[in-house]
């Protein structure tokens, strides 16, 4: 059997904590309109988690007032091969081969981890 594509991924299960527009805006200290921007700068990343949902910032993507350390960075690369903001959430909350899912290997400063196996993601 195949593995689902990232699209179509169930966000809702795979990230417990999300959000909304004003939660992150307050979180970082500037505007809605302002995490508006970083997301389309690919600073963040927002997705629908389900059907019936508002929009949202998986909660683990801040830490301290701002983006986990090495996660604009991965959004671009992942953006760079293709993927959507759906698709970069589906793969960053993935347990994956690190051990342990890509955003854990971020908040624990282990990104240099991720970053290869995005990189090869490419290849």
């Amino acid at each position: 059997m195949n593995e689902p594509r990232l699209a179509d991924r169930d966000l809702g299960a795979l990230v417990e904590e999300w959000l909304d527009w004003d939660e992150a805006a307050a979180l970082i200290g500037v505007t809605p309109a302002k995490v508006r921007t970083m997301v389309r700068n690919h600073e963040l990343a927002a997705a629908v988690p389900g059907e019936g949902r508002r929009q949202g910032i998986p909660a683990l993507f801040l830490v301290d007032g701002e983006p986990v350390k090495g996660l604009p960075g991965l959004l671009t690369l992942l953006h760079d091969n293709g993927f959507d903001d759906r698709e970069c959430i589906a793969w960053i909350f993935l347990d994956a081969d690190l051990p342990g899912r890509p955003i854990d290997a971020l908040r624990e400063n282990r990104g240099a981890e991720v970053k290869r196996r995005a990189q090869a993601l490419a290849l």
